[in-house]
């Protein structure tokens, strides 16, 4: 199993319980094969540049350990998830 960051961001005007069962839904995924090592929300940041006209995001940062080949799941279900806006996975060198 490899180490991975993850920094999920969500549309600011979204409702907390559908942001949570959103990231519940990822979580899940990171779970199943694998572990999670600590979850950090950053909480409503202001963007470096506007994405679809908005200029703030809520941040979920995640450390978690599983199979390269989960990464690809993990990034289809935020794809599909409407309160995504983006997230980002990064493995860790050790």
């Amino acid at each position: 199993m490899n180490k991975y960051e993850a920094v999920i961001m969500f549309y600011p005007e979204v409702e907390e319980e559908k942001r949570e069962a959103s990231f519940t839904r990822i979580k899940n995924v990171m779970e199943e094969h694998g572990k999670i090592n600590n979850i950090d929300e950053w909480g409503m940041r202001k963007l470096a540049y506007e994405i679809e006209y908005k200029q703030e995001a809520y941040y979920i940062f995640v450390e978690f350990e599983c199979d390269p080949t989960e990464i690809l799941e993990i990034n289809r279900i935020a794809r599909i998830s409407d309160p995504v806006m983006r997230i980002m996975v990064i493995k860790v060198d050790e």
